[in-house]
């Protein structure tokens, strides 16, 4: 069934912090638009180039993206990484204003994407005046799930932090299924992701436990959710932290939702490595390719094979993402 929420509200430009993701890369060079991790440390104040100072690496993802409409900004967190270390180290190295983070969103109930959740929430709130923070999440995040190895083995998966522990760590937790726009409507946060391509088929090596104990198949990862903004006079800008959906599933649902407003780009984990999700890669890039993109920052979960086949089909419109990297649309980007 259709939600309605409130029209997405035009943005003038936009800025993305790249806090955690798996990959490092400081020296690659990178479109104007982007500033890599060395400037922006030094920007934070490091005096000296040595490990120390340098972020980390970690198998997750955590966004922090601003958007700007002439003198007004509002900020969202979508996702923390897989633990504490890795988002405490990065947002502290980057100078992240963690006290300017007024909603957080969780993307799906995958630990590399919540489990740093709990102390990104307590930072906040340390930063911002002891204020709770607006938590989105839904129901279908908190299933215990597992994963089915080749031997036939269950390998359970990391719990995602619960309600209640989000609420003990600052979060005013909103649980609910449905699309929302946040923040004068400059953000909006999915509903459900219609599954419509014929080879875009999630996790078919995931489980959750059921109520009698027993693991039952959980492909599709149905609480999965994408972020989107409107910058004006470019079109949409869609971060899908993991694109268990698929990614052209997620951007076909973006369009969908706001058939006006042209698709601009695409950021975040495109989950296009591993034995199964490889299958569908000539597929993706094709579809991509069809949606007229002018720019993909793929990340966490994409897989090299994926990256350099992107590449190849897209040339420079794909710029891949690494830790400490600081990306803008709009205006000049």
């Amino acid at each position: 069934m259709s939600v309605t929420v409130p029209s997405l509200r035009a943005v003038d430009r936009l800025e993305v912090f790249v806090v955690v993701d798996n990959v490092l890369d400081l020296l690659s060079t990178v479109p104007s638009t982007v500033t890599p991790e060395g400037p922006n440390l030094v920007q934070a104040g490091m005096k000296e180039l040595t490990g120390s100072c340098l972020c980390c690496a970690a198998w997750g993802l955590s966004l922090v993206v601003t958007a700007h409409v002439g003198s007004t900004r509002h900020t969202v967190l979508f996702d923390a990484g897989p633990e504490a270390y890795a988002f405490e180290r990065n947002a502290q190295r980057l100078g992240v204003d963690l006290g300017s983070i007024e909603s957080v969103v969780l993307s799906h109930g995958h630990f590399d994407h919540a489990g740093g959740l709990p102390q990104a929430l307590r930072m906040i709130k340390a930063t911002n005046g002891g204020r709770d923070v607006p938590m989105h999440v839904n129901p279908g995040m908190f299933d215990k799930r597992a994963f089915m190895l080749a031997d036939g083995r269950v390998l359970p998966l990391g719990d995602v932090p619960s309600v209640e522990e989000l609420t003990a760590a600052g979060g005013a937790v909103v649980n609910a299924s449905e699309a929302r726009t946040l923040l004068e409507d400059m953000f909006f946060v999915s509903g459900e992701i219609a599954r419509v391509t014929p080879y875009e088929k999630g996790l078919p090596q995931q489980f959750h436990r059921a109520d009698d104990g027993s693991w039952v198949p959980d492909p599709l990862v149905m609480d999965e959710r994408y972020l989107a903004v409107h910058v004006r006079d470019r079109g949409l800008v869609v971060f899908s932290a993991c694109s268990h959906a698929g990614i052209v599933n997620v951007l076909k649902d973006a369009a969908g939702r706001f058939p006006s407003v042209p698709l601009h780009a695409a950021m975040g984990g495109l989950h296009l490595s591993g034995p199964f999700n490889e299958q569908w890669i000539d597929d993706t890039v094709r579809d991509i390719q069809a949606l007229g993109l002018k720019r993909l920052v793929p990340g966490h979960c994409t897989g090299w094979r994926a990256t350099q086949a992107l590449v190849r089909a897209l040339g420079d419109v794909v710029v891949p993402g690494a830790v400490g990297q600081l990306h803008r649309f709009g205006q000049e980007g």
